[in-house]
């Protein structure tokens, strides 16, 4: 299953793109990752969208694919990542849009201009609320970031929102997260000062702009963005509706076996794809390995 691999010109930087085809879909689902992460951190989801869906991934300018193709420069606002989103959209003509973790904030403020194409939309493992847990951890986040200390920040990743993850994806994730460039810890550490300077009350009225119906998935032990924090939306957003996957903490499909079937299960029953291919089962779908490792995002 290798992509169609393409570099598109977004705004003012170029955007290393994965398109994964299916002849006989009728939709297409772009999916939006977590911070410090790459379109790698959908290896599994990817397994269970492209028999239903064309499936789009994409690596933000800073990060993965993208970063050879763009020099650092100024930072890059959640803003300006849901123009790329926008942008992305349109080029290739996308139906669905999915998010996880912090990705959640740019799917977000994208789907609140209305794009015309976007039928509906799944936010994964996000809460409109810093709870106690998530302050915590984005402290002392931020403080790692800012002096650049790798070992710590990929320490904290596997401690925190990670805590779940088999040990195998963890040794990955912290090679991975240890291994990224300066200029990608200040960007993140860019993210959260963005937001905790802007108040919780402006994202949410923009957010509820929003008028396509949108599916909240959340993990059960997930101490970071719980199901309960994620019900919040419903307050401001109309068309909503909430899951929450069974033993499974903030990478709910990629945890175990289970999480990742009633993930799949959860998300093809919002979607309802307009055909019926085979579905797949645990034993060919789900395969923990190194061609299938999530890489960690930093924050939700």
């Amino acid at each position: 299953m290798r992509p169609e691999t393409a570099v598109v010109e977004i705004l003012q930087h170029r955007v290393y793109t994965e398109f994964y085809a299916n002849r006989e879909a009728r939709q297409t689902i772009i999916l939006v990752n977590g911070s410090l992460s790459t379109t790698a951190s959908f290896a599994q989801t990817v397994k269970y969208l492209q028999p239903h869906f064309n499936v789009v991934c994409y690596d933000q300018p800073y990060a993965g694919g993208s970063k050879a193709f763009n020099a650092p420069g100024e930072f890059i606002t959640k803003e300006y990542e849901a123009q790329l989103l926008l942008g992305l959209i349109e080029h290739f003509r996308a139906d669905v849009v999915m998010s996880f973790s912090w990705g959640g904030v740019a799917a977000l403020l994208a789907l609140a201009q209305r794009p015309s194409r976007i039928r509906k939309a799944v936010i994964s493992s996000f809460s409109p609320v810093f709870n106690a847990a998530m302050l915590d951890y984005l402290h002392r986040g931020m403080d790692y970031l800012a002096a650049c200390d790798r070992a710590n920040v990929a320490n904290l990743v596997n401690e925190t929102i990670g805590r779940y993850l088999p040990q195998l994806f963890k040794r990955y994730n912290f090679r991975h997260v240890a291994g990224l460039d300066e200029h990608e810890y200040l960007q993140m550490h860019y993210h959260i000062c963005q937001v905790f300077k802007l108040s919780t009350e402006n994202y949410m009225e923009d957010f509820a702009a929003i008028d396509i119906p949108l599916l909240f998935l959340n993990g059960e032990m997930d101490l970071y963005t719980t199901p309960g924090d994620a019900r919040q939306f419903q307050q401001l957003i109309r068309d909503c509706e909430f899951r929450t996957i069974r033993n499974a903490g903030h990478f709910i499909d990629v945890e175990h076996k289970q999480a990742w079937q009633e993930t799949q299960d959860a998300m093809l029953a919002f979607l309802r794809p307009q055909r019926q291919p085979v579905s797949l089962s645990l034993g060919n779908g789900y395969h923990p390995n190194l061609q299938g490792i999530p890489v960690a995002a930093l924050a939700s």
